[in-house]
């Protein structure tokens, strides 16, 4: 690949990001690294209640996501997480607690997303809180995580603040029309890859990575 940089941009609420994680792990499996990078889409002022009609709109499309992708979205997720009434869908505490798994290495980026996502979309869990989030992230071993969450230090807010601020600047630059996305940066000029090219063939998903 030379002298280029593989960035994913993402929200770890966002069930089309779910969708695309196989690819990611098959992306990391074949050499190729994505930096992942969380965009703060659902956090801060992007936090939204879940009333009856986004978790109609979010459930119907889980489905297609699951039938494109494969990936299971069961009925402990939409019983626990989507029907209950007065939660937000805020991702501030996910997007916290993995800048902290990957305060000193950012490839467990990956591994405490895949650990926070499967938590909501599998087991039903609430991930919109610190202690939820906690919880998740002390029972896959990441316990250092979990309690720098609880207890976050001045060095942790300000990587997750220049983290999320590094995934917004990139996103805003690439005129990215959601996520998930990834970019290939190659001597300094970041190009976006269709999100499109997550979703179908991974040799595919290689090409255009390549090509970039």
């Amino acid at each position: 690949m030379g002298n280029s940089e593989v960035i994913y941009l993402f929200d770890p609420l966002c069930g089309w990001c779910y969708g695309a994680t196989p690819m990611l792990d098959r992306l990391s499996v074949s050499g190729v690294h994505a930096e992942l990078l969380p965009t703060g889409l659902f956090s801060g002022s992007g936090a939204r209640p879940m009333d009856e009609n986004f978790a109609a709109h979010a459930w119907a499309n889980d489905q297609r996501i699951e039938r494109l992708t494969g990936q299971p979205f069961t009925q402990a997720y939409q019983r626990n997480v989507l029907n209950v009434r007065g939660t937000l869908l805020d991702s501030h505490a996910a997007t916290l607690g993995i800048s902290a798994a990957g305060l000193e290495d950012p490839r467990r980026r990956l591994a405490a997303l895949k650990t926070i996502q499967r938590a909501r979309y599998v087991d039903g869990r609430d991930v919109a809180t610190i202690d939820g989030v906690a919880e998740v992230l002390a029972a896959a071993d990441m316990v250092d995580a979990a309690e720098m969450l609880k207890a976050p230090t001045e060095t942790l807010l300000t990587a997750h603040r220049e983290l999320v601020g590094r995934g917004r600047a990139l996103f805003q630059r690439l005129h990215a029309d959601g996520v998930p996305s990834l970019a290939v940066i190659r001597n300094d000029a970041p190009r976006l890859i269709g999100s499109n090219a997550l979703f179908g063939s991974f040799d595919n998903l290689v090409a255009h990575i390549a090509a970039a």
